[in-house]
Formats: structure tokens, C-alpha cells, sequence
């Protein structure tokens, strides 16, 4: 049987990657696949740098159309990334009727239901295992290995850098600036870091899981996100004296606990923040740039994935992975194919994204407070008429640097779950006492229990 023929658009760190394990490994991918893959095109401006890679294996040009207008290409393979030419050059190969992979996260996190779709009338696949957790089967593991289960929740490690400066942080004691200067030192972190620090890369790939998860459209745009640039050291150490570990999740849950009073009969969360982990979960001991997802779902329980996350070969491995797939189905008919977003198309279901002030959560409290008689009265009074239990609490001098001995205090709450909304009244009122003396700190806690 003839070799399935790949173009590939762009050839960097993962694309050199999935050359080499494609070359390295092509006997045992062939006894899996059925038949032979090959890198027959490669689309790079940087002509010669990509003639060093694949030598003379591969015709290699610079017009990436050249690529998708021939032919003899069975599949279109982008890894140029972002969501300008990357989203045009996807649509017109699918319309050509190539079948495409892609690890582009952000193009799939807001382009993606136009892009399944479109693949959905032209009978080809979009496959983007690469695009969440990069070598890690999270979106197989969604799309068929949980197929028989009612999913609840996925919370997830999914941006390597993030997790690599808290892992810092924590261990060292470190300022954000600092472990994040470490970061980019080490190769864990871009020059330009945005995507990753303020949430957004995590934020893409919650948004793909949850449309798996849970049969809705994929919508970015309804995802609450925050990055981990104003966590301090402080809140760190104090989450480890209480038992917990702060972590950037990816966080999707099924809500059907809503009251009509509430405008929605259920829903989904879909959010990206810090949060505090207890340090018994496993999740909670991932360390460095390492990924781990969880998943609770009704038959099988709960279900961890672990692995790396970014990297020329872990991405590559899910790359090829989806590669083998569209071999093997290459002559199946498109009905019979497993369906993108793991639904049938005509079953995908419009349930609301819920604001972040209709999640429900627990939370962590820091308040820098006078030391004076009363104080903590009039704060968990407050709590209390806002129906927020306390779940611990902790004082200890101030850590802030302009404190004098015995001026000011660290007051240190958890709760117990409530609503967002409720909580943020209740922080308001708190904020406004003349004895709280500076901004309050508040972090989201997860349990996953």
C-alpha cells in the first residue's frame, strides 16, 4: 500500500520534532498504522534551515499553498501557529479536502467551531491532540477512552511555564520577577511571556476540553481568566503552613445545582486562576514544567494524566499519534469517524458558560489587619452575615515591610464553598473597615474531592 503522503506547514522546534521521531521510529508507527507516513512537502520561509533538517527526503518550499494545492498531499500537518495565515492556510486545505493536524491551541480555542464545522462538510478530519498538554492523551482519553461516562469536572496543569515558577516560588521563597527571570533563563518561558503568565495559553486549551467534556460549542470569549503575576511569597508560604499548594488550573465543571432564581437551569464553569490545592493530591505535587490533568467522571471515578507538556519530541509524539489515526481511518466513511468535539454535531448542546460570580468555590483570605481588640469579630461577623463558613484561620504578624512590631497582623481565612458573588460583597464590606489595611488577597480553593 502507498505511503500516506503529509505536508508540513512550518518546521521549528516541534516540526523538526516530528520529523526525527517520524524517521526514528517509522517501522513501528508503520506496524501500527497499517501503512507507511511520509513527509513528502515541507513549508518554511526559512528554506535552508529546513533543507538541513529533512535533507533530501522531503521537497521543501516556501509557499505554503504549494503545499495544499497538490494533489498528492493526504494531509496537511500546521505548526506555524497563530491565528492569522495559520487559520486561512487550515480552512483552504480543508477546503481542498486534506485532511489537517494541527497544535495550534489559541486558532481552535476561537476559531474552532468554524473550522470543525467546515471540516464536518467537507468529510475530513481536524485532529489536535498536540493542542492541549502536548504529549499527554488527554484529548483521546476524552474523546473515546471516557466515552461511556457522564463527565463532572476536568481541573488541570496545563501551561508548563506557570507551573515551573510557582514550583520556584514555593521551593526558593522567590519573588514572581525573579522565578519568572529563571524561567526564561532556563528555556521554561518566552521573552515575551503574556500568553502564558496572565492565563490565556491555559485558557485555550480549557476551552477545547470543556467543548469535549461536555458537547458545547468551543467559546473562548466566555472563559474567566487570571495569570499568576500578582501572587506573592507570602501567600505561598502561608498556603503550605495550612496544608495547600498554589497552582495555575484550568478548571471546567457541570453545574446542574442552579436555581431557576439564578436566570439558568445549568450550566458550565470554564475558568483560569490560581488556586490552592491541599498538598495530599497528586496534582498538587507536579512540579517544575511538568502537566497533569484531572478528570471525574460518574463510572470511572477519578482519573489523573501526567506528563510533558511542551517540547519538541513529547509534542511531536501526539502529532504522529494523530497522524496514525487519520491512516486508519483514511477510507472510513466520515459518518463512522469519531466526531470532533467527541459529539455528534447535531447533538452539541447550547448550555450557558456561567459568570465567575455564579461559581462555586472555596476560597483563601489574606487581610492585613490592625492589631487592635475586635477586629477579627467584626470580619467573620461579616462572613457570617453573607453565609460564608469558615473553614480555618490563622493570624500571624504582618509580613508586609513597612510594619512595626505589633501594629499589624496577617489575618488568614479559609472558607468553605459559596458563591462568588456572595463573596465578593462580602470582600467589599471588609475592604471598607478602617482596621483592614491594605488590599485584601483573595485566592480560589479547590479541594477536588
Amino acid at each position: 500500500m502507498n505511503p500516506i503522503q503529509v505536508g508540513l506547514l512550518g518546521i521549528g522546534t516541534v516540526g523538526s520534532g516530528t520529523f526525527e521521531v517520524l524517521r526514528r521510529n517509522q517501522a513501528e508507527i508503520q506496524r501500527r498504522a497499517g501503512r507507511s507516513i511520509r513527509i513528502a512537502m515541507v513549508a518554511d520561509l526559512d528554506t535552508a534551515r529546513a533543507r538541513r533538517i529533512v535533507g533530501d527526503s522531503a521537497e521543501v518550499v516556501a509557499d505554503a499553498r504549494s503545499v495544499i494545492a497538490n494533489p498528492a498531499i493526504d494531509i496537511v500537518v500546521e505548526l506555524i501557529g497563530g491565528v492569522g495565515i495559520a487559520r486561512t492556510l487550515v480552512l483552504e486545505a480543508i477546503a481542498a479536502g486534506k485532511h489537517v493536524v494541527t497544535a495550534n491551541k489559541a486558532l481552535l480555542a476561537l476559531h474552532g467551531t468554524e473550522i470543525f464545522a467546515a471540516a464536518a462538510a467537507r468529510g475530513v478530519v481536524v485532529a489536535f491532540e498536540a493542542a492541549v498538554a502536548g504529549g499527554i492523551p488527554i484529548i483521546k482519553a476524552l474523546r473515546e477512552g471516557l466515552t461511556a461516562n457522564r463527565i463532572e469536572w476536568i481541573v488541570g496543569i496545563v501551561n508548563g511555564t506557570t507551573n515551573f515558577i510557582l514550583s520556584e516560588m514555593r521551593a526558593k521563597g522567590l519573588e514572581f520577577g525573579v522565578a519568572l527571570a529563571a524561567a526564561q533563563r532556563l528555556g521554561y518561558a518566552e521573552a515575551d511571556p503574556t500568553f502564558d503568565i496572565q492565563g490565556i495559553d491555559a485558557a485555550h486549551k480549557a476551552t477545547l476540553m470543556s467543548a469535549i467534556a461536555f458537547g458545547i460549542p468551543v467559546q473562548f470569549s466566555r472563559a474567566h481568566v487570571e495569570g499568576i503575576a500578582d501572587l506573592q511569597p507570602a501567600d505561598i508560604a502561608y498556603a503550605e503552613q495550612l496544608g495547600y499548594r498554589i497552582k495555575l488550573l484550568a478548571i471546567t465543571k457541570r453545574r446542574d445545582d442552579l436555581s431557576p432564581s439564578e436566570g439558568v437551569a445549568g450550566g458550565v464553569e470554564l475558568r483560569v486562576h490560581p488556586a490552592l490545592v491541599p498538598a495530599a493530591r497528586l496534582i498538587a505535587n507536579v512540579e517544575g514544567a511538568m502537566n497533569a490533568v484531572m478528570v471525574q467522571a460518574d463510572a470511572v471515578g477519578t482519573t489523573l494524566y501526567y506528563g510533558k507538556g511542551a517540547g519538541a519530541e513529547p509534542t511531536a509524539s501526539a502529532v504522529i499519534a494523530d497522524l496514525v489515526d487519520i491512516t486508519r481511518l483514511h477510507t472510513a466513511d466520515p459518518d463512522h469517524r469519531v466526531p470532533h468535539l467527541a459529539f455528534q454535531p447535531g447533538a452539541m448542546q447550547d448550555t450557558p458558560i456561567l459568570s465567575i460570580e455564579q461559581v462555586l468555590t472555596s476560597f483563601y483570605l489574606r487581610l492585613q489587619v490592625a492589631d487592635q481588640a475586635g477586629v477579627l469579630a467584626r470580619v467573620t461577623g461579616i462572613l457570617a452575615e453573607h453565609e460564608i463558613s469558615i473553614d480555618a484561620l490563622l493570624q500571624r504578624p504582618s509580613r508586609h515591610p513597612s510594619a512595626e512590631e505589633g501594629d499589624r497582623t496577617d489575618v488568614i481565612i479559609l472558607t468553605h464553598q459559596t458563591v462568588e458573588g456572595r463573596m465578593t460583597r462580602a470582600i467589599a464590606q471588609m475592604q471598607a473597615l478602617e482596621t483592614v489595611l491594605a488590599p485584601i488577597v483573595r485566592i480560589r480553593k479547590e479541594e477536588l474531592s
